[in-house]
């Protein structure tokens, strides 16, 4: 789902040669540090909070992990969750029953709470039917819009609301930014490198690209890139729209479940506290839907490319350069790691307002450079203090 809603989203402001552009180079990007994340899950074995211990401190990680995780899982939630009360307020409305979208976000966001809380594991069954649904919709629409406008046609579309490739990119590069951060916590259960590298490399490409661009298509398709609006457009408007509710329901629980995870780490509660983390999370994301957060999507990939591109920087630059892409050589460290954090602050702060070149290549550099920095002086320092501390 959010694939498509961003390959609509490039369509608005990019031909549809520019937005492929912007989508093979962002999941370039995606997959450059991805691959290094991955790889070090492999060699520890163990997942991205842990092996953020060594870059950000046991404490430091623990919370920066869980805090990038729970406003990134929250923020989609409300996104999933205001395309899911749009679509079913557009369905209803096809068969003659007026309901409001506020109402109807409200309605579905509490459902998607519940069934995260009390059906997470029956609702993933739900995604054997709903998947494939979302694909074949896709395809459908592709098909359409090429007869409607036949190939060179969409070619030649031009944007509603031109904006520069660059932009398109850190839209892309934000959507998939948090799968990417953390793809330790699935690379851990390959057994080599280079298992890593093949699964992060065949699991992304291929199919987010695919996905971009069957949502640029049928944006040009519907003339708008409200995914609701595409589908609603179609020639089976009820049928399309029960497939995109399905679709998000499934996705917004595992968020709903997944940010609860985060805020139950962040705040250090025990295991039993994860229903109220849930609905906790699950809440927030809801309100963040009525408060209008699908009017900002650009805005939030924005902030994601931002916040969570150094983060990784910071990691690549711990594990693969300070310690060589040793496992050996890999250790926590106590408390809060000060170079790790004033680093990833600091790069983020660097990503989102310098608007030169491309944002997330920016955050990333310049968290290597800073963490590797700040890490010196800071080692050199404690260093002579060891040396002035005498013995009693």
């Amino acid at each position: 789902m959010p694939m498509l809603m961003i390959g609509g989203t490039l369509t608005t402001g990019l031909s549809l040669g520019q937005a492929m552009l912007a989508a093979v180079i962002g999941f370039l990007i995606v997959l450059a540090y991805m691959a290094f994340q991955g790889m070090q899950g492999t060699d520890l074995g163990r997942p991205t909070v842990v092996n953020a211990q060594s870059a950000f401190g046991q404490s430091g990680a623990g919370f920066i992990i869980s805090f990038v995780l729970g406003i990134s899982l929250m923020g989609w939630f409300g996104i999933q969750c205001s395309v899911t009360g749009v679509a079913f307020s557009s369905m209803m409305a096809e068969m003659g029953v007026q309901i409001s979208v506020p109402v109807s976000t409200l309605i579905w966001g509490l459902i998607m709470v519940s069934t995260a809380i009390l059906g997470y594991k029956a609702l993933s069954y739900l995604n054997y039917i709903a998947v494939p649904a979302l694909i074949i919709l896709s395809v459908y629409g592709v098909v359409a819009a090429i007869q409607q406008f036949g190939v060179q046609g969409l070619i030649e579309l031009k944007p509603s609301a031109p904006f520069s490739l660059l932009n398109g990119i850190a839209i892309v590069v934000g959507g998939f930014a948090v799968g990417a951060a953390i793809a330790a916590d699935y690379s851990r259960y390959n057994r080599n490198r280079t298992e890593s590298l093949a699964s992060t490399i065949v699991g992304v490409l291929p199919m987010g690209i695919l996905l971009v661009l069957a949502g640029g298509v049928m944006a040009a398709l519907a003339g708008t890139a409200d995914i609701t609006a595409v589908v609603a457009s179609m020639d089976m408007p009820v049928l399309g729209l029960i497939i995109l509710i399905l679709a998000t329901w499934t996705t917004n629980a595992i968020n709903a479940y997944s940010g609860g995870l985060a805020l139950t780490s962040m705040f250090r509660l025990s295991d039993n506290k994860r229903a109220l983390t849930t609905a906790i999370a699950g809440i927030i994301g809801t309100v963040l839907a009525l408060a209008g957060i699908l009017n900002n999507f650009i805005g939030f990939l924005t902030i994601l490319t931002a916040g969570i591109c150094p983060l990784a920087g910071v990691m690549i630059a711990d594990y693969w350069i300070r310690n060589k892409g040793r496992a050996e050589s890999w250790s926590p460290e106590p408390g809060v790691y000060w170079p790790g954090l004033a680093a990833w602050l600091a790069a983020s702060a660097i990503s989102y307002f310098v608007t030169w070149g491309i944002t997330a290549v920016n955050g990333i550099v310049s968290a290597i450079i800073l963490y590797l920095a700040l890490s010196a002086i800071f080692r050199k320092k404690s260093a002579e203090a060891s040396k002035d501390t005498v013995p009693l």
